[in-house]
């Protein structure tokens, strides 16, 4: 895997901006010439260097080491790795089918293990597992279809932002509304453009003189290093502020809505979000805030009852112990780190998709999405 730093091109020296798609949204992951290039989030806002993945086991590395991450991002990484996969596959099994099924269902595999709660993951794998385990077309017309799939899945995403943002932008009312987020679930986190920053991107259109609180986002500074990035370098007033400032500036009268993403959705609404959306939801509920979370629909998972059953991740204990080279807690200290928590249904105001709003209730709400 090569990072190259301000190019996303192959490498012949073109201008760093080649991943900026407008002044309003940021190319996060993009399939060129056989290769998946991503912007290296860990290194933001310091810097903006580029990986070139050219085998599904560099994407899944940099899935697991958060050079990529958000939901929808994911899901538009994971197809592409199977891309990948199949490719490798086809010339390792010199075209014989079944030796190229098991290749190709090893990565899937492999890319499967790599983040359990973000449901676009797993939904983009079986995307790609309706194509590679046909066997009424060749291997070699496997390969060119996931490629054509990935590629849909990346531009699907694109224009779930957009309809996200615009649904978003109908319900945030006010002369001068001040919007909480938590974490990022900007262009960084998706194709480009975002869900819950597509909303605020949305707004801001229709009204510049929308205002942002950007929670800091413990432990690894999601809405600091990367919500932060993204609103100043377009101009959208933005304040930073710790998470547990929220509260204060909630009991203040200072904030008029909460946006957040998500990383599943259950059939009841229950949402799982990065740590610290539920303590979010629950100061929002007391101060009687509209808490609205914003997901393309493929984040729904109706296969589960509530959120009580969504898998959590547990993340490495060196990621609450310090942070890059800084180390502040005593050594052999015991952590806890789980990086998702669920915020419950009753929280919720409503759950903005790119086929429309559900209202509460959300089982059906939701279900009558998923038939549009």
């Amino acid at each position: 895997m090569e990072a190259v730093r301000g190019v996303s091109d192959s490498g012949d020296g073109t201008a760093a901006d080649a991943l900026i798609a407008d002044v309003d949204s940021i190319r996060t992951v993009e399939w060129q010439d056989g290769t998946v290039v991503m912007i290296d989030q860990r290194r933001l806002p310091l810097e903006e260097v580029y990986l070139h993945c050219r085998s599904w086991q560099e994407v899944a590395d940099a899935i697991c080491t958060m050079a990529i991450r958000g939901a929808p991002a994911l899901g538009v990484a994971a197809g592409m790795g199977m891309a990948l996969a199949a490719r490798a596959a086809l010339c390792d099994s010199a075209g014989e089918p079944g030796r190229f099924r098991d290749a190709v269902q090893a990565a899937s595999k492999g890319l499967f293990e790599t983040r359990p709660t973000a449901y676009n993951l797993p939904w983009a794998l079986k995307e790609m597992e309706r194509i590679w385990a046909r066997d009424d077309i060749t291997p070699a017309e496997i390969v060119g279809t996931m490629e054509q799939r990935a590629l849909e899945i990346y531009e699907d995403d694109l224009a779930s932002c957009r309809a996200i943002g615009e649904y978003g932008a109908d319900l945030i009312q006010g002369e001068r509304p001040v919007i909480l987020t938590h974490c990022n679930a900007g262009a960084l986190a998706t194709a480009g453009y975002g869900t819950a920053l597509g909303v605020i991107r949305s707004v801001h259109a229709r009204n510049p003189r929308l205002h942002v609180l950007a929670d800091e986002t413990r432990p690894l500074l999601q809405g600091a290093r990367l919500t932060a990035w993204e609103l100043t370098r377009e101009g959208i007033s933005t304040e930073l502020i710790t998470d547990n400032m929220a509260g204060y500036f909630m009991s203040r009268g200072a904030i008029t809505h909460v946006v957040v993403g998500a990383d599943r959705i259950t059939a009841n609404g229950d949402v799982a979000n990065k740590i610290g959306t539920y303590s979010v939801s629950v100061l929002a509920r007391e101060n009687g805030i509209p808490f609205f979370v914003a997901a393309p629909f493929s984040t729904v998972d109706r296969s589960l009852a509530d959120g009580s059953v969504i898998p959590i991740e547990e993340r490495d204990p060196s990621e609450v112990t310090g942070f890059g080279d800084v180390n502040w807690a005593p050594s052999g200290v015991q952590v806890r780190n789980p990086a998702f928590d669920v915020t419950p249904a009753r929280n919720v105001t409503a759950i903005i998709t790119d086929r429309g709003v559900a209202f509460p209730p959300y089982e059906e709400s939701l279900r009558r999405l998923e038939g549009s």
